[in-house]
């Protein structure tokens, strides 16, 4: 994509192991006037990361506006720009315009004169049998006041499938909403692209309704969490297909079922017990009842009763009790109930030994208590701030290990999905105490994401974005080479011991699949830090 004037411009440059020679980078400028050599420069030896041999060279001083190209040694990079507003058109647009619209269930999803898909699902769903299903859903016995096979009412609304397959999974549609909330709680984005119709069961893209996107779609995500809680009495694993006929269909969702209820072609909903899943599912709905109030005040408090619920019925074992913590943050925020308070403060010696887990939720609530005179905030906000400074010496050591400049270990599954959700969550550290934790590791994280990381292959994850991406993913138009823009996928991956792959092909999930509860969601908000970071 580029660069803002002002963002670190750091160039990675891949070369093989034996290579022995260093030659000289040049940044070339591309105007109506022809090329103009801006700077050559002669790169710093990195090291050997995995199997080659990295050279880098920086550029942060460059900040004039235009159109420019990195060339090393008969190799160039794509045309990039730099420009203050880079990110602000077709960069995490296409994650509220395209995928998650085409991903939502229970609609009809169409763009002008195309159906993406027509309504889907619409006969949920029947009450799973008990037993080991599929891909993860095991149903158990005395879960469930209704029988097997029986109807399940009102659970035919929201959702979004997930994301190659058409399931959906709890923590994928609670934990989408909450990092949209968390998105539009931050940066307050403005767009309406979309006309959503959940009465109606119909999505128009393109096709603007005077209703922001984003909260359209957090209201998309609660809704299937929400209703599915009331009519079960408790939180549904969530909703699969009934076979592996079904399982490996590829295409229109709606042809998946008739839309008939009660008959053999209905999906099945699960529940379970997982006190884990449950504390977390607290969690992200209070984060979405903050946002979804004004908006759907009805469904905010929906929400914010079912979260609190979770919180106080779900019996933790002892050595889990620290689960509650994002619980306990997110509830204080929408509530300011001293109740959530105090068990913050309590966990204190929890948080600083995760502080690499609790570190950037509770953070919001560390600043809160900067402003408290009384002596168990200020040795909390004290012991928070050294815990703090430790974990950075951490993040500095791991990201040190790569020439990309965030903590990367690459494995067999691409890593790119696990790189967005530490973008996402530095962001709360790096905001909240930027004395401590700079900002340029968001831009690393989000610069990984759109094509700096290992191989030959340098496109972007994020399906159409950007001048080289990933235009052929594991979604649900796989079976066309295809993709769904905005769509992110799963990325690089690792070939034993040391080779690192991004194939164009679209039925490998470890490397093209795109996701639900992150991915996309994730690197849209990275986008929009490092638009709030100028």
């Amino acid at each position: 994509m580029g660069y803002l004037p002002q963002q670190p411009k750091r160039i990675v440059i891949e070369t093989d192991k034996r290579e022995t020679t260093v030659k000289d980078v040049q940044l070339v400028r591309i105007g109506a006037d022809g090329e103009t050599v801006v700077r050559t420069s002669t790169p710093k030896v990195w090291g050997q990361f995995l199997r080659y041999r990295y050279l880098t060279a920086d550029f942060s001083d460059v900040t004039e506006p235009g159109l420019y190209q990195v060339r090393y040694d008969g190799s160039q990079s794509s045309v990039f720009r730099i420009a203050a507003n880079v990110y602000e058109r077709g960069v995490w647009q296409p994650v509220v315009e395209y995928f998650l619209p085409v991903q939502m269930c229970h609609v009809r999803v169409a763009e002008k004169y195309r159906i993406w898909h027509d309504a889907c699902h619409m006969d949920d769903a029947l009450m799973a049998r008990v037993g080991n299903h599929i891909d993860g859903y095991d149903q158990r016995p005395g879960l469930s006041k209704y029988n097997e096979g029986e109807q399940v009412p009102g659970v035919n609304i929201g959702g979004w499938h997930d994301a190659g397959d058409f399931d959906l999974r709890v923590e994928s549609q609670a934990g989408e909403a909450y990092i949209l909330s968390l998105a539009y709680e931050q940066f307050h984005p403005d767009i309406d692209v979309t006309a959503i119709d959940q009465v109606r069961h119909r999505v128009e893209i393109h096709e603007p309704d005077g209703r922001n996107d984003i909260l359209q779609q957090v209201e998309n995500g609660a809704l299937t969490v929400v209703r599915s809680y009331q009519a079960l009495g408790r939180l549904y694993r969530g909703i699969i297909c009934n076979s592996l006929r079904q399982y490996a269909m590829l295409g229109d969702a709606a042809a998946m079922t008739d839309g008939l209820t009660g008959n053999d072609d209905d999906r099945w909903i699960f529940t379970e017990d997982n006190p884990m899943r449950a504390i977390s599912t607290s969690a992200q709905l209070a984060g979405a009842a903050r946002t979804l109030r004004g908006f759907n005040d009805a469904l905010a408090k929906e929400c914010l009763d079912i979260a609190a619920e979770l919180y106080h019925k779900t019996e933790l074992a002892p050595f889990m009790v620290g689960m509650k913590l994002q619980a306990a943050v997110e509830l204080y925020l929408t509530t300011g109930d001293a109740e959530y308070l105090d068990f913050i403060l309590a966990q204190q010696d929890a948080i600083v030994k995760n502080i690499g887990r609790a570190g950037w939720f509770t953070a919001r609530i560390a600043k809160q208590l900067e402003t408290k005179k009384d002596e168990r905030s200020r040795q909390f906000v004290s012991a928070f701030r050294t815990a703090l400074a430790d974990y950075k010496t951490q993040l500095d050591r791991q990201a040190a290990e790569t020439p990309y400049g965030v903590p990367y270990r690459p494995s067999i599954w691409g890593a790119g999905w696990d790189i967005q959700r530490f973008g996402f969550e530095y962001y709360f550290l790096a905001s909240a105490y930027p004395d401590i934790f700079p900002k340029e590791t968001v831009y690393n994280a989000l610069n990984f994401v759109l094509g700096c990381h290992p191989g030959s292959n340098t496109a972007s994850f994020a399906s159409g974005v950007g001048a080289r991406s990933a235009t052929v993913a594991y979604g649900l138009n796989r079976a066309d080479w295809s993709y769904i823009p905005g769509g992110v996928v799963s990325g690089t991956a690792l070939i034993r011991p040391d080779f690192p792959e991004l194939l164009e092909f679209p039925f490998l999930w470890q490397q093209t699949e795109y996701v639900l509860g992150g991915g996309s969601s994730n690197y849209m908000f990275l986008v929009l830090a490092a638009i709030s970071f100028q």
